[in-house]
């Protein structure tokens, strides 16, 4: 029953933060994705509905956070070489906290601005 709710919540709080944020070509959306043990990255533009780049951490070792690191230095670096430097930042009905600050702060040191 808990797990349902906090589902439900999730995608409550994901709803109301996709009705204010879009992807433009000029400034897409960076959209972040957290399961149990791994975390997953997209910059999209939502304008052409395409995905960009990508990145995850299925390859990586270490604690999560180390691996959420790791995953948003990836992220720059490959949006470096797609040109982007701007982005929105997407939750995805996350708190901004632990492994998804992580993410952000590491991208953020990597080059990516939001």
């Amino acid at each position: 029953m808990a797990v349902t709710k906090k589902l439900t919540r999730r995608e409550r709080i994901k709803h109301n933060i996709r009705k204010k944020l879009s992807g433009t070509e000029a400034r897409p959306r960076l959209s972040v994705f957290r399961s149990n043990s791994e975390i997953y990255a997209q910059i999209i533009d939502d304008v052409a509905k395409k995905t960009i780049t990508t990145a995850s951490s299925l390859k990586s070792t270490g604690t999560k956070s180390e691996k959420a690191k790791a995953v948003g230095a990836a992220i720059a670096e490959k949006a470096k070489a797609a040109n982007i430097t701007n982005v929105v930042f997407d939750r995805n009905g996350f708190l901004y906290h632990g492994r998804i600050k992580a993410l952000a702060e590491a991208a953020r040191e990597n080059g990516l601005q939001f």
